[in-house]
């Protein structure tokens, strides 16, 4: 009855599914989705499976490989002097964050849907004197972009943020107007399947209230009071301890808190919190307490109330009562059962006792709409020079092939000795086997929400932060003030997948410090997938372009293409770095390597029209194409329209339009790195070697459910971009394509 009560109560607090404002279950039988302002106030939507929705994170990065001037000043193109295009969009969706050093580049432009929307930073009318003129900084114009929604330098230290949602119906493009040190990196979703009443953005109107009130309670406890409740205090006198059995399901745990003591907290940090869902054979969360709650370590230089005041997670300091308070509000679904467990405890001391606190309430969806929460820790004590480093890859985690959910943040230890210059690896994210990264970012400290290394000082905010470690070895106070430790957390602009996660820092290029990497990286997975492969076709090869009654009669002749995808750097060199890096162990070993070998791949170019039949599963619920490509060619722009394969002929099938495709830029980029902060721009091209790109394009449920099998037709569409103006791209455009995958979106096989 007590759980009945509970139930009757949720379903008073939100509505279901089929009543949010907005939504993107335009499919049947989808969950919807919530977007724009509701992807913060549903928060508790965070384990919701997102069945056709694609994350997307592009950058300034260096297209040469390495680590080119910070990963800053490298544009798109250029149009005119205060036009430098840094990303360029078609399609249907949200921009949920973009991030800039400084204020360089400022005035943006913001072009949504056509119009134009100028922001600047307060340090744009004065740059050269910005960081001695301004105490406290904020955008222009304020109201659009309040904290916690948005922070300037003068907060992060080094960056300026934005997570106010902007949604956009057709396109979007973000342009600098000055190109000194000109940096950012950009998350936006698109949809296959489009939400209702989807507006474009309007810079005139405030963000929602009820957001801005939510996030700024950041640190403070946000879950529901009034649930189930497991609490009590624990001797820790055991190697091992069971803190909480919960057995009432199907249940979502919704606040899980721990209270140490003040002057044993150091001593506990490296324990191991262990959270095990449904009896599994392994747990879903193992990770040391310390990193799970956001930090590297419970040292607290500062003496600060809040070492971290993240929205998910907090680490709290309450000295008066000499205690030091950890809570984390990730909602945690299960459907049977769920054991919370601590690991590795030293039980010499037996007196030390701790309180836990773990709130649930009923689950209410349906298995196969949700996820399991995880928190997988990595440890790298030597990271390989020239590699990536892995932080998660859910390939065979806890012993499943395939995970279909959403990637939402990291909490990465990344020096043990105070070293803030080891940052220079780029975010590399790859999501559903693709061999280019759908996420691609600049450096880690922007990846945690700083710039310049944070100034060697500590921050936290909501969802990005440094909470911990010294400016550097000398002027550390303790030895655990030496860890340095960052973290990003993903809410509005989480990355959902399919089937699989990887998620890579670069560690090469000209990142090549010998740091010791921990990592614990935040994911909701189904150990069922949500995108199966169900056609592939090898333009060039004539079976398979039989197979597929492929028919492009503008296509060129099969071409053979011999290069490598756009991932850090050939070879590792022997003196790129000078003698310095000669003396870093292990390097001679690498000098001259191969670190991403090339590729030899058949296909063709088309200014005309391509046709092809592909199969899709029966149950699907929309459809992702991914077309292997030659970057070379640049801004690839077609029209994409989806007919019935089982029409009678040719001439009987009825063409539906799905959208743009469209592939801003090229292999070749431009430069600028002018003298000064408001000097002229410099048009210096660069073309990397790299030609190889995987894209992707969302094809609607409307068009594809209970097919099957569909007809494509792209249809090429001129682009007469310049590089910058009177300056043409090396090559004309023209659609490039070398190979097909279709997956169909489906809802995962998943039944507890």
């Amino acid at each position: 009855m007590k759980t009945l009560c509970c139930l009757l109560m949720l379903m008073v607090w939100f509505p279901p599914f089929e009543l949010l404002a907005q939504d993107t279950g335009a499919a049947s039988g989808l969950p919807s989705v919530p977007h724009g302002y509701d992807a913060y106030r549903r928060w508790d939507l965070l384990p919701l499976q997102r069945i056709g929705v694609r994350a997307y994170m592009r950058s300034t990065h260096d297209r040469l490989g390495g680590n080119h001037h910070a990963d800053a000043g490298h544009f798109l193109f250029m149009n005119k002097e205060d036009e430098n295009v840094t990303l360029d969009v078609k399609g249907n969706g949200v921009f949920y964050f973009f991030r800039a050093n400084h204020w360089h580049g400022s005035p943006w432009h913001f072009v949504v849907d056509g119009k134009d929307n100028l922001v600047k930073e307060t340090g744009t009318s004065d740059p050269a004197n910005a960081k001695k003129k301004f105490k406290d900084t904020s955008f222009i114009p304020e109201s659009a972009f309040p904290a916690p929604l948005a922070w300037t330098w003068s907060t992060t230290k080094g960056a300026d943020l934005i997570w106010t949602p902007m949604p956009f119906q057709d396109s979007l493009r973000i342009a600098y107007s000055r190109t000194f040190y000109g940096t950012g990196y950009y998350i936006y979703h698109l949809y296959a399947n489009e939400p209702a009443r989807l507006q474009s953005w309007d810079m005139t109107k405030t963000p929602d209230q009820d957001v801005t009130e939510l996030l700024s309670r950041s640190g403070t406890d946000i879950a529901p009071k009034d649930i189930e409740a497991v609490k009590g205090k624990v001797k820790l006198n055991k190697k091992d301890i069971v803190l909480a059995r919960i057995k009432e399901v199907p249940s979502t745990v919704r606040a899980l808190k721990l209270t140490l003591p003040l002057d044993k907290a150091l001593d506990l940090e490296r324990i191991r919190l262990q959270i095990t869902w449904d009896n599994a054979k392994y747990p879903s969360v193992d990770a040391p307490l310390c990193l799970f709650f956001g930090a590297g370590t419970f040292y607290n230089r500062e003496n600060k109330e809040y070492l971290v005041k993240a929205f998910p997670v907090n680490i709290r300091y309450d000295y008066p009562n000499k205690k030091v308070e950890l809570a984390c509000y990730y909602p945690m679904p299960f459907f049977k059962n769920a054991k919370v467990e601590l690991k590795g405890i030293n039980p010499e001391d037996s007196s030390t006792e701790i309180d836990f606190e773990i709130r649930y309430e009923p689950l209410r969806w349906r298995a196969n709409h949700t996820s399991y929460f995880h928190a997988t820790y990595k440890d790298i004590p030597e990271p390989e020079l020239g590699q990536d480093m892995t932080y998660l890859d859910t390939r065979g985690i806890e012993g499943h092939k395939d995970w279909s959910g959403n990637f939402v943040g990291t909490s990465f230890i990344f020096s043990h000795q105070a070293n803030l210059g080891t940052l220079e690896g780029d975010p590399r994210f790859f999501f559903d086997d693709s061999e280019s990264p759908q996420a691609y970012g600049t450096g880690t400290e922007e990846w945690g929400g700083g710039g310049d290394y944070w100034g060697g000082e500590n921050m936290t905010l909501p969802f990005a932060g440094h909470p911990c470690g010294a400016p550097g070895k000398n002027k550390s106070r303790h030895e655990k003030d030496l860890i340095e430790s960052g973290y990003r957390f993903l809410i509005a602009d989480l990355m959902p997948f399919g089937k699989r996660a990887v998620i890579k820092f670069e560690h090469g290029g000209e990142n090549l410090a010998t740091e010791h990497y921990e990592a614990v990286a935040y994911w909701y997975g189904l150990p069922a997938p949500s995108l199966i492969q169900t056609d592939e076709i090898d333009i060039g090869n004539p079976e398979s372009e039989k197979s597929h009654s492929y028919h492009s009669p503008a296509a060129s002749e099969a071409v053979s293409l011999t290069s490598r995808y756009e991932l850090g750097i050939d070879t590792f060199p022997a003196i790129a770095w000078g003698l310095e890096a000669a003396k870093i162990p292990g390097y001679q070993e690498k000098s001259g390597k191969e670190v991403y070998p090339v590729q030899t791949m058949n296909g063709r170019f088309t200014h005309g029209v391509s046709e092809f039949t592909v199969r899709l599963d029966l149950k699907n619920t929309g459809a992702l194409l991914r077309r292997t490509l030659d970057y070379s060619f640049p801004n690839q722009t077609a029209e994409v329209f989806i007919g019935d394969a089982s029409a009678a002929s040719e001439a009987d099938i009825k063409w539906e339009k799905a959208g743009i495709w469209y592939l801003s830029g090229s292999n070749t980029a431009v430069f600028s790195s002018p003298n000064g902060e408001t000097g002229s721009r410099k048009t210096t091209v660069e073309t990397s070697n790299r030609c190889f790109r995987d894209d992707e394009f969302l094809i609607p449920a409307r068009l594809t459910q209970n097919k099957k099998a569909v007809r494509v037709r792209i249809k090429f569409v001129p682009n007469n971009q310049q590089l910058y103006p009177g300056f043409p791209f090396p090559k004309e455009s023209a659609w490039s394509e070398f190979q097909y995958k279709v997956y169909s979106y489906v809802l995962p096989d998943f039944r507890k």
